[in-house]
């Protein structure tokens, strides 16, 4: 089989990563990169993200992250070039814990604002105004984020490749690739040596200089052709669409650390409702899983929402849809060289990907062309493979009870 095109760098993954990454090497003048979509751009987890934009996070480089990511969505036209923007809306974001998570939430507060964040704590006054239709009782602490809220993943990815063909990107869909190619093994997948392109099912092969994985759980079967352990799984998600019977008008994104669920408004006039108990997760198959709600989940969210919002009048589910998350042992991800020169990966975002997507492809582009993060504040060994290996997982040091994966 011959060469039948070639790459500086392959990216493998048309998702918002792969994206990003696409763009960050063109403003890092690397500019002769192809991304490799196996279906289209933004069909995989992009498009099923919920698209919640919030910096809290006990893990200071994933707050910054998400900073940066504010900073990219609330000036998308200007820096990306969208007439348009990328669908963020800055209703706020709130976080409500109960008793025993307030002085963790009060540190969480402080280490973000100390970072420039915009955030700080209120007090139920505030957040019975903001979200009038809210029972607070059993809250006893929020944090509030005036320029969080939410925005469209699928848009933004579409968005960062709109500006990386700008800067020379070439962008293949319908092109799935089934193998890492490396210098060590003759051309052919797996032994030791550099990796020199990719195999597509088609039989084709691209050469690069470098190969980055970017296709979410995908990334795992791909690393192990070459000896590389990803310790990557499928955790299926269930999403709600609720009609609240009444207009619910400019209220925050709430993250209810008491429930364990999420809720944002959308354009729509209905309530967009998440889960935030991972204490029984459900993994599954990424290309075979039920793609709406079970009734079993449903009638445990409702439960859930109707203790929440008791003042709203006539509820009513409009829809569902179920997506997955690519998960981490420690749920955060991996942005880092591997064991194979000239591969790296940026995979198992565990549902953070879309808000620091920006700073994503920025170390990604760091990694690729200097070997180490620019930014003092987002060092690259917090998000190495080898953490794994040397039982050193990337945890918060103020943990929420119940909700530890929400870092």
């Amino acid at each position: 089989m011959t060469v039948q095109a070639s790459a500086d760098v392959v990216i493998v993954g048309g998702g918002i990563e792969g994206a990003a990454i696409a763009w960050a090497l063109t403003r890092k003048g690397v500019c002769n990169v192809l991304v490799l979509e196996r279906a289209t751009i933004g069909s995989g987890g992009t498009g099923r993200s919920s698209g919640i934009i919030h910096c809290h996070y006990g893990v200071r480089s994933l707050a910054v992250m998400a900073w940066h990511g504010v900073q990219l969505f609330t000036h998308a036209t200007e820096i990306l070039g969208v007439a348009d923007g990328v669908g963020f809306e800055q209703v706020g974001h709130l976080v409500g814990v109960g008793p025993g998570d307030a002085a963790a939430l009060a540190a969480n507060v402080a280490a973000a604002a100390a970072v420039g964040i915009d955030t700080r704590l209120a007090d139920p006054a505030e957040v019975a105004e903001l979200w009038p239709t809210a029972d607070l009782a059993d809250f006893a602490a929020f944090a509030y984020e005036p320029r969080g809220g939410y925005g469209d993943a699928y848009r933004t990815c579409h968005a960062y490749l709109a500006a990386a063909r700008q800067g020379g990107v070439r962008v293949r869909q319908g092109a799935s690739v089934t193998r890492i190619l490396t210098s060590g093994s003759g051309g052919r997948a797996g032994g030791d040596g550099r990796a020199i392109g990719v195999e597509l099912a088609d039989g084709s092969r691209i050469a690069a200089g470098t190969v980055v994985l970017a296709a979410g759980v995908w990334s795992a079967g791909l690393a192990a052709g070459v000896g590389v352990d990803l310790p990557l799984r499928a955790q299926r998600e269930q999403i709600l669409l609720v009609a609240p019977g009444a207009p619910i008008k400019n209220v925050p994104v709430l993250s209810d650390l008491v429930g364990l669920q999420y809720v944002r408004p959308e354009r729509s006039g209905e309530l967009l409702v998440g889960n935030s108990d991972h204490s029984r997760p459900q993994w599954v198959d990424p290309d075979a899983y039920p793609g709406t709600a079970d009734p079993q989940y449903v009638e445990h969210a409702v439960g859930r929402f109707a203790h929440r919002f008791p003042g709203l009048p006539e509820v009513a589910l409009s829809s569902s849809y179920a997506g997955c998350y690519d998960v981490t042992p420690d749920y955060n991800p991996i942005i880092s060289a591997t064991p194979v020169d000239g591969l790296f990966v940026a995979a198992g975002f565990s549902g953070h990907g879309f808000k620091i997507s920006v700073a994503v492809g920025e170390l990604v582009a760091d990694l690729v062309v200097d070997g180490d993060s620019s930014h003092p504040l987002i060092p690259a060994a917090d998000f190495r493979l080898s953490r794994f290996a040397e039982n050193a997982p990337l945890v918060s040091p103020h943990p929420y009870a119940g909700a530890g994966q929400m870092r």
